[in-house]
């Protein structure tokens, strides 16, 4: 292994996914772009907290793709697309939203492609590309129909990922992250962001408001079952994404390099009534319930149950369970 760079490598899941990689287990015995990384490379507007001799920060704008032709060389062998412009933000600010999520992902395959090999390239998707009348579970032949600017720039990002693919240019693989839960540090303009809002304010002594109605579904997972989901999808190789059951064979192995990561089904009820449980009345009485129907209209397009048997063919783990997802934040604090 030569180099993986990794977008978004300052933010929270960016910062675990780096410390992750570079755990000894992660590359021993490993035959894939994670073995023994001489270097990896973290890319975004300032520099993480996270330090290591094998770490180096670059800040930059991944939408210019002369700041690409700085950065990608031939000693990258790997890549990890993390860097987004969130799913509330987008919406506000849909020309920001176009330049990072749609503009900065094809200036970024622009450059791996001008690579003299084709770098392994793991694109974080979204449920967000799900929308309208959906069945009661989702699956992987359920057709994406985005509702909203974010979805519909991270459709748009896997379908670039398995086109490149498709021509060579790179070994991809597209994620669809549940909404992670429970996140720490401070709310972000994600319009999911309240999920963990509700655990982690209460935690802290301060009130949380729940925008949607308590009793709408959620599909959710924790920070440390979402990183180790993202190891597992950068590991696989490109014979284990392409050995899919008979039905989904007949040349349609670029189209099913997205996988629905396994998660869980919960209500903001059942997380309050957990919270209740692990910590007092007191605690989950500081949850205010004051719907907002911008995030609503968001929220409720996406799916809250998903058939994910492929992700487990592939090897993926369960999410757990929600007393496990709550319970995990509480017994931290």
């Amino acid at each position: 292994m030569k180099k993986i760079l990794v977008t978004g490598g300052s933010g929270f899941l960016g910062q675990m996914l780096i410390q992750r990689f570079l755990q000894p287990e992660t590359r021993t015995g490993a035959e894939s772009p994670a073995e023994h990384p001489d270097e990896i490379i973290a890319i975004d507007q300032t520099a993480g907290v996270y330090t290591h001799p094998r770490l180096r920060y670059l800040c930059a704008d991944i939408s210019e793709p002369a700041q690409w032709r700085s950065i990608i060389n031939d000693d990258i062998s790997g890549i990890v697309h993390l860097a987004a412009v969130v799913s509330g933000t987008a919406e506000r600010d849909f020309d920001l939203g176009m330049r990072v999520n749609l503009d900065g992902t094809r200036a970024l395959l622009d450059a791996a492609r001008s690579l003299s090999a084709p770098p392994r390239f793991l694109f974080s998707s979204s449920l967000a590309v799900y929308g309208g009348t959906l069945p009661d579970v989702v699956d992987d032949n359920t057709p994406p129909a985005p509702q909203s600017s974010y979805g519909t720039q991270k459709l748009i990002g896997e379908q670039l990922v398995s086109d490149y693919t498709r021509k060579s240019f790179i070994d991809g693989r597209c994620v669809r992250i549940p909404t992670v839960s429970v996140r720490p540090g401070k709310p972000n303009g994600a319009a999911s962001s309240f999920a963990s809002g509700i655990i982690r304010e209460p935690m802290a002594g301060e009130r949380a408001i729940c925008p949607i109605d308590p009793d709408t579904p959620l599909w959710l997972a924790s920070p440390r079952h979402v990183i180790e989901s993202l190891i597992h999808a950068f590991l696989l190789s490109p014979a284990q994404l392409d050995d899919q059951p008979d039905e989904w064979r007949a040349g349609r192995a670029a189209a099913r390099r997205p996988i629905n990561l396994p998660g869980l089904t919960i209500t903001p009820r059942e997380m309050a009534d957990t919270l209740r449980n692990l910590a007092g009345a007191d605690v989950a009485n500081l949850i205010d319930w004051k719907p907002d129907p911008d995030i609503k209209d968001i929220v409720e397009t996406w799916p809250a149950r998903i058939d994910t048997r492929h992700a487990f063919r592939l090897g993926f783990a369960p999410a757990g369970t929600g007393a496990q997802l709550v319970g995990a934040y509480v017994q931290q604090q």
